[in-house]
């Protein structure tokens, strides 16, 4: 359950309120009966809302005590006796908006602290709080209902477009913030990229020209870095989310919708597609064209173009059942030798 130390809740909501807020149909119980909070399957009583999308967690839901339950249609028949029904073909959507209704972001109320040093040239807003330790600088431009949080550093000329959320510690520099855009902790962005030009003699620092362009409704995880372009830029395309300790070379361009998860290494000048999925520790190589919708499997090694559409895996990467085959092939021989 949630700590109130750490999660202020909201509500309590009616039933109905809730069907609208997970764009869901309201199976049965009482349309104004009030719910109180969101809670896991085996945790939740009769005030709580619930929800199922794994199969495997059948038998938590036939025996949850949860008052309300988030559920797909073709799994209702199985609900407790007296558990109201919130009916999706989406129910871990529905639930992440019930459960944003609940614990809405948290916006501390606009101010400046007084140990943040903010450059004269700087244009903020006047709803933004700026945490201590916070350093902003020359022409820096802050929109609206943004939170800069403790000892974050925002160079020169960068722009923070309206509702963004800034974490601790993060450091902006050549960078073009959207709307709506959540950057955590730790998080490095505008940094030089990787770019030398290796020689016998020795190897000669490239100067690195271009900006990282990061557009709206995008997350970035903690301890995330995104290196700068060296002439074209970085961009990180809208609602395009990254998880924790991410390595983003120059001249990357991501697009739109995009999930990768932590420890993934994109060397530069690569190319994603929109709503490219990228597993865990995957490594795609550099100036690599990735077609729209690619799924890569974690700790896959990328090497060549992939097309759109398809799901690979392995080092180096091939074709999802292809792989699966040769992982196959090579567990029958091993069998064979320990006979």
């Amino acid at each position: 359950m949630t700590d109130p130390k750490f999660h202020q809740v909201a509500g309590p909501f009616s039933l109905e309120k809730l069907a609208t807020i997970a764009g869901a149909d309201l199976a049965n119980g009482d349309p104004k009966a009030l719910f109180h909070d969101v809670a896991p399957l085996d945790m939740a009583g009769p005030d709580d809302v619930s929800f199922l999308d794994n199969k495997r967690y059948a038998d938590a839901f036939t025996k949850s005590k949860a008052g309300a339950c988030i559920v797909d249609p073709g799994m209702a028949d199985k609900a407790p006796k007296g558990m109201a029904l919130l009916l999706t073909k989406l129910p871990y959507h529905g639930y992440g908006l019930v459960a944003q209704a609940f614990y809405p972001a948290f916006i501390p109320a606009p101010s400046i602290h007084s140990s943040a040093v903010v450059n004269p040239t700087a244009i903020i807003d006047k709803a933004v709080c700026i945490e201590s330790g916070v350093v902003v600088g020359k022409n820096v431009h802050i929109g609206k209902n943004c939170h800069i949080a403790a000892n974050t550093v925002i160079g020169d000329g960068v722009v923070v477009g309206d509702n963004c959320r800034i974490g601790p510690s993060v450091t902006l520099s050549c960078a073009m913030l959207g709307n709506n855009v959540i950057v955590h902790t730790g998080v490095r962005i505008g940094q030089d990229g990787f770019g030398f030009a290796m020689s016998p003699e020795g190897h000669i620092k490239v100067p690195q020209l271009g900006r990282v362009v990061i557009e709206d409704d995008v997350e970035i995880g903690a301890n995330t870095t995104i290196d700068r372009g060296t002439g074209p830029d970085t961009i990180i395309g809208a609602g395009t989310k990254i998880d924790n300790l991410v390595q983003i070379g120059h001249n990357v361009r991501i697009g739109r919708n995009c999930i990768i998860v932590s420890h993934v290494g994109i060397s530069g000048s690569t190319t994603l597609g929109d709503f490219v999925a990228l597993g865990g520790q995957a490594g795609i190589a550099g100036h690599l064209t990735i077609g729209d919708g690619v799924q890569v499997a974690a700790q896959s090694g990328i090497m060549r173009d992939v097309a759109p559409g398809l799901k690979v895996g392995g080092s180096p990467a091939l074709p999802f059942r292809e792989w699966m085959r040769g992982v196959a092939a090579i567990e029958n021989l091993g069998k064979k030798k320990g006979k």
